[in-house]
């Protein structure tokens, strides 16, 4: 129990609002009630309005006000008030440590009873009559982010009991004040987490969705769902000139921002490097070299990167650590291509494979998010199901998608599915 400003005159008669035991219980069954409600709202605003309002009503002929500290400034704000009070409003301003009861408790951290506020040091009048008051801080890890202020018409008007009530009620209200503007921030935070990542995800579809270019005799089918809001999975079609054209398809390490940041820097770098190097070969060694020297300590990028010749049809292809293309013309098997280390990992080589697409013939490059999804069993969707799949040669990348969620079920996606199909015409 805090030290009372002025002692208590036992022989005083209280107000009969106040006055009678019976009367105090049913005012602490209602507080009590009232502490439940408390608790149970994080909406600052109405947590603040409902704390006022449901002491003012339980209590009776008081004025209750609600300060908290601004925290850019060394001032308390009136939040909500309730009550006869022609001089206070809210928005109103008092100076810790120097203006009132209210600056005052604020400065020193301690309940401060006026049972006569005509004669308290601390008190400003607000409005004519006398009166006894009360303010009590609202304590959060030891420092003082508000103060709870009762007022009553009549001097003398609390009990020594009625304030422990009052100081009590105080200890739950900081929690909930405090419990509320915690929620306040989450929600902030994740709003504006949520309007990152629909930008961020705005700007890899812009990204993913450029117009590929007309290569005679080639048409390009490509499907980009992502785990999350974006994606470490990529896809690109590079013009390198003289009727060449670099065809990439990517998976970064993990998942979400992270994956989504490191895609875009390893996009943005092979689409530097790719014109500067005949082969596939000497595309990825320098982009390793690039992305290890540049990459954080475990992430690393899986990429299959070829080089397509309309005039010859060939597609000359290596391999980053990256799953084996499926080829169908006629039959369907995946390619053995010999692969070097992903890439960030060290310095490493990259052998090359050249395959002819002859008309007719169809090229899926696809990521692990496909063959790995899997079902509530855990059982994965797998290779077996892929060559399946495409035996149809109406069989599409959107189609596979579908497929591969339908057979996932109601199991969380857990990576990214993206896959780049090739026919050539």
């Amino acid at each position: 129990m805090s030290t009372l400003a002025t002692s208590l005159d036992a022989d005083r008669a209280l107000p009969r609002t106040i006055q009678s035991s019976c009367d105090f219980v049913h005012v602490l069954m209602k507080l009590q009630r009232a502490t439940t409600l408390i608790s149970s709202t994080l909406d600052l605003e109405s947590l603040i309005e409902r704390v006022v309002t449901d002491i003012a009503t339980s209590i009776g002929n008081v004025k209750v006000a609600l300060w908290l500290h601004a925290g850019d400034s060394d001032e308390m704000v009136l939040q909500e008030v309730q009550g006869c009070c022609l001089l206070c409003s809210k928005g109103n301003r008092l100076r810790i440590g120097s203006e009132g009861m209210v600056g005052h408790v604020a400065a020193s951290g301690k309940m401060h009873y006026a049972p006569d506020v005509d004669e308290d040091p601390y008190y400003i009048r607000c409005e004519p009559g006398r009166g006894s008051e009360v303010c009590i801080p609202l304590l959060a890890a030891g420092r003082v982010m508000g103060v709870l202020s009762v007022a009553h018409h009549d001097p003398f008007a609390f009990s020594e009991d009625q304030l422990m009530v009052l100081e009590a009620l105080a200890g739950h209200i900081a929690v909930a004040v405090e419990n509320s503007r915690a929620f306040g921030y989450e929600r902030s935070e994740r709003e504006r987490l949520l309007k990152e990542s629909a930008d961020a995800r705005a700007i890899q579809q812009a990204l993913l969705g450029r117009p590929v270019p007309l290569i005679p005799g080639f048409a390009f089918e490509m499907a980009w769902h992502p785990a999350g809001a974006v994606a470490g999975d990529w896809f690109d079609v590079i013009d390198l000139g003289n009727q060449r054209y670099g065809i990439a398809l990517a998976d970064v390490s993990g998942k979400g921002m992270s994956a989504a940041l490191l895609m875009s820097a390893t996009r943005s770098l092979l689409r530097s490097v790719a014109p500067l190097y005949a082969t596939p070969a000497q595309t990825l060694e320098h982009l390793n070299r690039a992305l290890t020297e540049d990459f954080p300590m475990g992430k690393f990028v899986t990429m299959v990167y070829g080089v397509l010749e309309p005039a010859s049809r060939t597609f000359t292809l290596a391999s980053a650590g990256h799953l084996r293309p499926l080829l169908m013309n006629g039959t369907s098997r995946f390619l053995e291509v010999d692969t070097g280390l992903p890439l960030g990992l060290g310095i490493s080589s990259y052998p090359q494979h050249t395959v002819t697409l002859a008309q007719d013939t169809r090229l899926l490059l696809y990521t692990d998010g496909i063959t790995e999804a899997a079902d509530r069993s855990g059982e994965e969707f797998g290779p077996e199901r892929l060559l399946e799949f495409f035996s149809d040669p109406d069989a599409c990348v959107d189609g596979l998608i579908g497929e591969v969620q339908r057979f996932s079920g109601l199991s969380e996606q857990s990576d990214d599915a993206t896959a780049l199909l090739i026919r050539s015409r």
